[in-house]
């Protein structure tokens, strides 16, 4: 019993090893350290929207101290904030109501992207309404706007004499002609076609210490990047962007080094109502990264889960954030990325 013991033990270990939990090897970098957090999906629908009912400042649960404590935290916010306007003709609406810029200021979030497939679900109208109800309430926003320079330009804030930029873009192809920001058209920043977020990109790093991309792309529900998203994140890291940061499939996809650039291709579900059609939709986290100057030198997936009645994030137990952790790692492989940066 005792040999039976200590074989299934170097069986777990070898496991762990061998494509399981491995940590990240450190990276080395000099000057000032400086913490991104990112949560992905977020939206206050059904089961989310009673949570501004019950406490506003209690909606993230467990992920909101992940976030709080970061030095610059984002999310990807999947929602009108608007009472008017006209339904999208599409399946799926989200819209919610003053009250969740309460919720996302309160769990510590900077900063959200509204380059999403739902920003316009009640049309120009709700944009025009979310992007004037965050500006009245002091949520800044980025990747949609009031016509192209404003849906390409980014957010822009300084940290330690650090001068952060983020650029928010949308590739999902679903309404993206109707919904694309004009020269005088409201809408979003659009990237099915590179060209502008590339200048976009460009003209941020003359300017800035660190530019992040966060791009809402890919295929739902599937745990590897999709060609156009690798395609994306090419061209981005090659115009200059330091972190590429994704949402938008509702599940977890692989995180790693694009070279030099630090990618996380999707971030899953961190506060979401609707419909959850497979398991992995009930999960999500906090991805944290430090850095110094332009490198990524510690990573650090929080992984959460949605309470199966409230959709409240909660912390994992010990072994199921491994576990969690452990799959992640093996994601990588599908979006051909690295552990370490290229020298």
């Amino acid at each position: 019993m005792r040999r039976l013991l200590i074989v299934l033990v170097l069986l777990a270990a070898s496991a762990c090893t061998a494509g399981g939990l491995q940590p990240d090897p450190p990276v080395d970098a000099e000057g000032p350290e400086l913490t991104i957090a990112f949560g992905g999906d977020v939206n206050f629908h059904n089961q989310t929207q009673r949570l501004l009912d019950d406490d506003p400042a209690t909606a993230f649960g467990d992920a909101a101290p992940e976030l709080a404590n970061a030095d610059v935290a984002i999310v990807n916010l999947e929602t009108a904030i608007t009472g008017r306007g006209t339904a999208a003709q599409k399946r799926f609406l989200f819209r919610t109501d003053t009250r969740a810029v309460a919720a996302v200021k309160a769990a510590g979030v900077d900063a959200v992207s509204l380059a999403n497939n739902h920003t316009l679900d009640y049309g120009q109208r709700g944009l025009t309404d979310t992007l004037a109800i965050t500006k009245r309430l002091g949520l800044p926003t980025f990747g949609a706007g009031l016509n192209s320079t404003q849906a390409f330009a980014p957010w822009r804030t300084t940290i330690r004499g650090i001068r952060i930029a983020v650029i928010g873009v949308n590739q999902v192809e679903e309404l993206a002609t109707e919904w694309a920001a004009g020269p005088r058209r409201p809408g979003l920043a659009i990237a099915i076609d590179h060209r502008q977020a590339v200048d976009a990109v460009r003209r941020a790093r003359r300017t800035s210490d660190l530019v992040i991309v966060v791009p809402h792309w890919g295929s739902e529900f599937d745990r590897c990047p999709t060609p156009q998203q690798r395609a994306l994140s090419a061209d981005l890291s090659a115009a200059g962007a330091d972190l590429i940061l994704g949402a938008h499939a509702h599940v977890l996809q692989g995180m790693g080094y694009l070279g030099r650039t630090y990618v996380a291709y999707n971030l899953g579900n961190l506060l979401f109502g609707g419909e959850l059609p497979v398991p992995e939709t009930w999960r999500g986290g906090v991805l944290r990264l430090t850095l110094r100057a332009r490198t990524v030198v510690s990573r650090t997936f929080v992984p959460t889960e949605m309470d199966a009645e409230t959709r409240r994030p909660r912390a994992l137990s010990a072994p199921e954030r491994d576990q969690e952790r452990a799959r992640l790692n093996n994601l990588r492989t599908c979006a051909a990325l690295t552990p370490t940066p290229a020298e």
